[in-house]
């Protein structure tokens, strides 16, 4: 398939620029893959729409403030995104400056863009890909985080990150520091909605995948199987395993709280069995795995995930999952009843297109 197939035109105001006031009071665009039809909810609505016999999997991963602001000894700005903290205390990131560092700069972190320096500093110690790989020189990466860093905002939300980010672009759950982009789906569930859930009796497990910028960046290539998929550490443990395998057990369903618990579930069962079956066995490490219209889904029976970017590997994975007609369909519908998308935006409930199972085997 062509990367342009997955085009959709999307007015600017619909892209949401903050967060609502409540968490739960999105709305839900409920799409059903077998039959393409398609319901208006709330997304309060969803411990009805479940059963206990179902199995609601999150991703805990947790929002590192990870943009920071320095000065080059040349008096030159940069913009630093970490990508992921490395466990000798340095860090890969991306450097945005009029021109690059060069290898053994020394970058003084900075609060803002204009203002003066810190007693913080980072050593630029040479390049791995795209990215720059950075030791501290004074203090560490985490201190410079904690005290200077700003919530990685994605591209098309079109302001400076606030206090209130620092809250509402992160899970209530989170507990492993690591992403640089939220798992959006699970920024929907408040306190009150997970209480509903507890006592409605519907299990929960978890998964780890700590999402990279690279979440945000478009398809170049004319066939969408030419694409060369960015890596994310990933970690499925024992607990999660043994979740999804009494899920099977009592005819329950594994629902994904997101692409990225889907893209982790999927690459823990890819790595253990290369027969196609179901099988989810424990994994941790990166995963690349790219899933696109003819690949097969082993786990996951159902998912809940944010309206994503054109010609985006996220559009293309819930195209694989429910069918391309249908999820294109639901975008104009989606678009015509001015739900919000992207990060801030509105949900979706998305159950599987049989047809695209069976197209699998």
């Amino acid at each position: 398939m062509k990367t342009t197939d997955f085009a959709f035109d999307l007015p600017a105001e619909l892209i949401a620029q903050t967060p609502l006031p409540e968490r739960s009071a999105s709305r839900l665009l409920q799409v059903d893959g077998d039959t393409a039809s398609l319901s208006h909810r709330s997304f309060k609505d969803l411990p009805r729409l479940l059963t206990p016999d179902d199995l609601l999997v999150f991703n805990n991963t947790r929002v590192l403030p990870a943009r920071l602001y320095a000065q080059k000894q040349t008096g030159g700005r940069v913009e630093i995104l970490i990508e992921r903290m490395l466990g000798d205390g340095g860090a890969l990131a991306h450097l945005r400056s009029s021109k690059s560092p060069r290898e053994d700069a020394v970058l003084m972190i900075t609060e803002s863009q204009e203002s003066d320096i810190s007693d913080l500093s980072v050593r630029v110690i040479g390049r791995q890909g795209s990215l720059f790989r950075l030791a501290p020189e004074a203090g560490t990466i985490k201190e410079m985080m904690r005290r200077f860093g700003h919530m990685p905002l994605p591209p098309y939300i079109e302001r400076e990150d606030t206090s209130e980010d620092r809250e509402r672009y992160q899970t209530l759950y989170g507990c492993r520091d690591g992403a640089v982009a939220a798992p959006t789906a699970g920024l929907h569930f408040d306190q009150t909605l997970l209480d509903q859930l507890d006592a409605a009796g519907i299990p929960k497990t978890e998964v780890t995948l700590h999402v990279g910028a690279g979440t945000f960046q478009p398809v170049r290539a004319v066939n969408i199987e030419d694409h060369t998929m960015h890596s994310e550490y990933i970690e499925v443990d024992q607990a999660c395993c043994d979740a999804v395998e009494a899920c099977r057990e009592r005819g329950g369903r594994v629902i994904a709280i997101g692409t990225t618990a889907v893209r982790s579930l999927e690459s823990a069962a890819l790595r253990s069995s290369a027969d196609g079956s179901a099988t989810v066995t424990p994994y941790s490490g990166d995963t690349d795995i790219f899933l696109y219209p003819g690949c097969q889904f082993r786990v996951v029976d159902a998912m809940i995930t944010n309206f994503h970017l054109p010609e985006s590997t996220l559009i293309m994975l819930v195209s694989a999952f429910a069918g391309v007609e249908t999820i294109r369909d639901a975008y104009r519908v989606a678009v015509e009843n001015r739900y919000r998308f992207f990060s801030y935006g509105d949900a979706m409930l998305v159950f599987p297109s049989q047809q695209e199972r069976d197209s699998d085997d």
